[in-house]
């Protein structure tokens, strides 16, 4: 997936997370779902385990990357692993956070990469190192991008962190290792989310760069459409 992602076009990234993702979670709900405590039960435990390694090393694997994109995509396997917990979870709980992250996530992903579809336009590259300073030129870009950061590590006030305590608590009903294995892994994706984000607003501007505007009308009204969403259901 993070390499459909880095060659996949702004609009093909935002379909492929958020609408195709959501179809391996809508087949695990539609056809595996109905037989967990005819097929899967005892093997309920393995899945979550697995779950929960994926969600780890997604997000190390996220933390040494150097394009824009493959951050983003490594944070979306990420998700969709902690969206399983709740899908192969005990009770109605996880399962509600299960499908409300998949809803905050389908709004969240899109939002950042449609926001490195526009940083890519002005600056022809994805390149972490060759972004800084941005705050400067494109202040309402950034605060706009920001909500989309937060949103990415299940910030209050956002809709991801409805899913994030609603699959805390299946969690806590399974194991309080698990739980603490989570914890973990929202503290990385807390680092490296706020890492690649400094690193692009600010700091020191680049001097090929800073003759760019900021987003233009239909950028804006884009833009604000996910944040709305996101905003308003948290």
């Amino acid at each position: 997936m993070p390499e459909a992602h880095v060659e996949a076009s702004t609009p093909g990234s935002v379909i492929l997370a958020g609408i195709l993702l959501k179809l391996g979670s809508y087949a695990f709900i539609k056809f595996i779902l109905p037989f967990k405590y005819y097929i899967i039960n005892d093997s309920i435990f393995i899945i979550i385990t697995i779950s929960l390694i994926g969600f780890l090393y997604a997000s190390f694997s996220a933390i040494i990357q150097i394009d824009i994109k493959k951050i983003v995509a490594y944070s979306s396997i990420a998700h969709m692993n902690f969206s399983l917990i709740g899908i192969f979870g005990s009770t109605i709980i996880g399962f509600i956070g299960a499908f409300t992250l998949m809803l905050g996530h389908a709004f969240t992903s899109a939002g950042l990469f449609i926001g490195i579809g526009i940083l890519y336009d002005r600056y022809k590259t994805r390149i972490i190192f060759y972004h800084s300073g941005l705050f400067a030129i494109m202040p309402i870009f950034s605060f706009a991008y920001f909500i989309f950061i937060i949103s990415n590590f299940n910030f209050p006030g956002t809709i991801n962190f409805i899913a994030d305590f609603l699959l805390l608590l299946e969690i806590m009903n399974t194991s309080i290792i698990f739980l603490f294995m989570n914890f973990f892994g929202l503290l990385i994706s807390l680092l490296y989310s706020l890492f690649y984000h400094n690193r692009i607003f600010y700091g020191i501007l680049q001097n090929n760069i800073k003759y760019f505007a900021d987003c233009t009308r239909l950028e804006f009204y884009i833009l604000t459409l996910p944040i709305s969403f996101i905003l308003s259901c948290g």
